[in-house]
């Protein structure tokens, strides 16, 4: 089957799927209606560029929208943990403070 391009030009069907993408310089694009809202695709090589994954954060900095992976909370924590349990060699870091319940109002029994 031959494809042809905006100038009416005949193209292989392996040429028609290729973007013009290249890291750093600017790409059209065209916003389109999703119900009430706008979107805008995004090509296959610049999500696999960005390394965006199915959930993103957009933000709006000097005029300019930014999608960027979205961050977990508190991700990188379990492995920090563990660094600093390995570092301290299971020892707190600082010796224990005993507070007025520990002095006057606990008792074992």
């Amino acid at each position: 089957m031959v494809n042809r391009d905006r100038m009416g030009l005949a193209m292989a069907s392996s040429d028609f799927r290729r973007y013009n993408v290249g890291t750093g310089r600017p790409m059209k694009a065209r916003l389109i209606r999703i119900g009430n809202s706008r979107g805008v695709r995004l090509p296959k090589v610049v999500i696999e560029e960005a390394r965006l994954g199915e959930d993103v954060e957009l933000q709006v900095r000097g005029g300019a929208v930014v999608i960027s992976s979205r961050r977990t909370p508190r991700a990188g924590w379990a492995e920090a943990a563990r660094r600093l349990h390995e570092a301290a060699e299971g020892r707190l870091l600082d010796p224990p403070t005993a507070t007025r319940f520990d002095n006057e109002e606990w008792r074992w029994r």
